[in-house]
Order: C-alpha cells, then structure tokens, then sequence
C-alpha cells in the first residue's frame, strides 16, 4: 500500500485502484495481495489535521512492498518495491554465527563470500527473489492511478537489496539497489527501462541490520545528486581512481547528474533513511537510534561533519563510546571534539521526510519539515511535522 496526505489540491503521500497492468519483458512475476478495502479501513483509521484530507491513489495489485516513490515532470510516479527480505536480504540478529565474519568485511565481494560459506550451494536461492520498479500513472486526471508498469527488474543477484531511493530527473530515473547506484533510462518511451548504468559499485558492505540501505535521493540546491547509506558501510572506487571507505559507519554522499566527481559529504551515521534540504540550502535528516537508552536524533548534515556512530558499537551490551562518552547527545560540555551534535532528539522510527516551502498547503505550514514515524505499529506511527528556528550558530525545533 502506497498512502498520500493531501488538502484539497491533492497533495500526494498516497494509496491505487486497479485498471491496466503491463509488466516488462522479464517473466518475473511474484506473488501480489488481490484488491482488498485494507486501504480504506487503514484511512478510516487516520487522525486526519483540519483542512487535510487523504485519498486512495495505489495499491494491491498495482503495487507491492513499496519501500520508496518518487514523481517525475511529468506526474508520473515511480515506487521501488521489495521482494527480497529475508530472502537475500539478511539481517545479523537472525544470524549471529555470521557476526565475526560481517564484522570482518571490507567488501561486498568480502560478504558474498561469507554468504557461501554459511549458505553452501543454498545461497543460489536468494537470487530468486526481486526488487523491482514500477510506474503509476493517472492517465485521465482523476487523481486515482490506473495504469501500472514495471518499469525495471531483475535486481536480484545474491548481494543485491534493499532497492531504497529513486529521483527522476529528465527521463532518467536514478536508483539506489545495495551495492550499486543506478541511472534507469526509458528512451523508447514505452514506460520500461531499456537502458541501465551502474554508477558506482560498493555499497552495503556488511549485513548489520535489515533496513540499513542506501535511500535518500535528493537533488541539492547546487545541482548535485545527495544520498545516503546506513551502517551497512561502503567500499567504493571512484573513475578517477581513488576511494571511498567506511565499511563500518552511514554516510551520505553527493555526485554530478552525470554520476561524475562521487564524494562523501558527511559520516558517522547509523540510519538516515531520508534527506531533505530547507529552502536556505540546509540539509537534514532523522537518524534512527540503537535501541540501548538513546534516541532517534533530528541531524544537521553539514560538510565533512562526523556525527559518531561506528556499526560495531552495536554489539557491545553498553553501545561503547555510543552512551559512555555521550556521542549521541545534544551540544553539551565535554562533547567529544570531533562530532558535530543533533539539533534534537525527535521520533522513534524517521523515515520519510520531506521539507515544504509553501505552495498549497495551509499557510501554518510553510517553512516546515514532514517527517513519517514509524514506531513499529500503524496505531502509534504518524506524519510529524515541524519547523526549526536559529539558535546562534545552530538550529532548534
């Protein structure tokens, strides 16, 4: 299911009624929930603000397992779907005798060989499974999709997944699919992608935690492409033949359109699932926390900045210098030197974020920040919103 909040104008975050299906040249055909009224009960449920409304624009069968969507210019929305957790897309708390070897990675190749190690012959079945890209348009403006397209799969070798982030730009979709940024290109127009540029190879060197992907696509007020990693880490060449290395902490990253001049921008992070600029060229995230006494943290992502988090601490019953030296915590005396602090302790599980300038919405919330919380069950999860105001140097919700 697929949800969108909207006032009157139709504002997307959504939901999908059913009409043409076309799918790719690939057989690849998984098995999809039949049309059901879980949709409807789901916004009967909402606790909708005054002057806010929500309607149903996509769900099963035009779409499954959505992880992420995006529009492009021409309204259209793309959505990555997942096949493939827990069918190739491990996570180390259901496989702690692979704890040692993960922590020993420092390659994608370094973790697929562990995978055969473990798995055995057995390994081959996690390439049976997809992660996918579908297409929804709303061809007669109703605002309801009715035509839904997979517009790209076959993302399903062994260390591929979770397929995270999509932007489209012009007529090129960028994609980001452990281990590989992608640039999907649809130049026959016929609403599947017959072109397909990995950009960079080398993400998600470890397992970690289910979740901790690449996602956050945004294109930046300087024209770059930003995105970001979880604690999967990332061990990746550049054309020019350097490297970026952290196979043990989040980043997010930034390149030209043409997937030229990759760099880190900031590390340290655990799992930013979203970015998202304010209208003054700021740019944001919610980190999610470890689940040891310390909370979700709302982080000004600044150049260069290192905010702390290494994958290890994990594993230690304390969290190590994560709660002992305070790293998670707001400005305070005797803050280790190198961290750059979060503006705030904010939600329980950040996901999607999005920042509105001001055009549609009630005036009340312009210059503010959308944030989906997911706090492990619909009745307590929600759309947070807020602003931030300067404080000296810094910023405070």
């Amino acid at each position: 299911m697929v949800g969108s909040l909207t006032k009157s104008c139709r504002l997307p975050i959504f939901f999908v009624s059913l009409s043409s299906l076309v799918f790719a040249a690939d057989d690849y055909l998984p098995k999809i929930s039949e049309k059901s009224p879980d949709a409807e009960r789901a916004i009967n449920a909402f606790k909708i603000p005054v002057g806010m409304r929500v309607e149903l624009f996509a769900a099963e069968p035009m779409i499954a397992n959505p992880v992420t969507f995006c529009f492009d210019d021409k309204g259209r929305v793309f959505v990555a779907e997942t096949f493939r957790q827990q069918k190739g897309v491990e996570d180390n708390r259901g496989h702690m005798n692979w704890l040692i070897d993960d922590l020993s990675a420092q390659s994608v190749a370094d973790r697929l060989a562990f995978f055969k190690k473990f798995m055995k012959d057995d390994v081959r079945k996690w390439a049976t499974e997809h992660d996918r890209i579908r297409r929804l348009e709303d061809t007669d403006g109703d605002g309801i999709a009715d035509k839904s397209t997979v517009y790209a799969d076959g993302f399903n070798a062994i260390e591929e997944g979770t397929g995270a982030g999509l932007l489209a730009i012009d007529n090129d979709l960028f994609f980001t699919c452990i281990p590989k940024l992608w640039k999907l290109t649809d130049s026959t127009g016929t609403g599947v992608a017959d072109k397909r540029v990995a950009l960079y190879d080398g993400f998600g060197v470890r397992v970690a935690f289910r979740g901790h992907d690449m996602h956050g696509l945004v294109l930046g007020p300087d024209g770059r492409i930003y995105f970001s990693i979880g604690d999967r880490g990332y061990n990746v060449e550049l054309k020019n033949g350097g490297r970026l290395f952290h196979p043990d902490q989040g980043a997010v990253f930034r390149c030209e359109i043409d997937g030229s001049n990759l760099e880190e921008f900031c590390t340290g992070l655990r799992n930013p699932q979203e970015l998202a600029f304010d209208e003054f060229g700021n740019l944001f995230t919610g980190d999610n926390n470890s689940d040891s006494g310390d909370k979700a943290r709302w982080v000004y992502l600044t150049e260069g900045s290192d905010t702390g988090w290494r994958m290890y601490y994990q594993y230690l019953d304390d969290r190590g210098p994560w709660n002992r030296e305070k790293l998670w915590h707001t400005s305070h005396p005797g803050q280790a030197a190198y961290v750059v602090p979060p503006v705030a302790y904010f939600a329980d599980g950040p996901s999607g974020l999005a920042y509105y300038p001001g055009t549609g919405l009630d005036e009340k919330y312009k210059g503010h920040f959308f944030l989906a919380d997911f706090r492990g069950q619909a009745s307590n999860s929600g759309v947070r919103t807020f602003s931030l105001v300067p404080k000296g140097p810094h910023s405070i919700l």
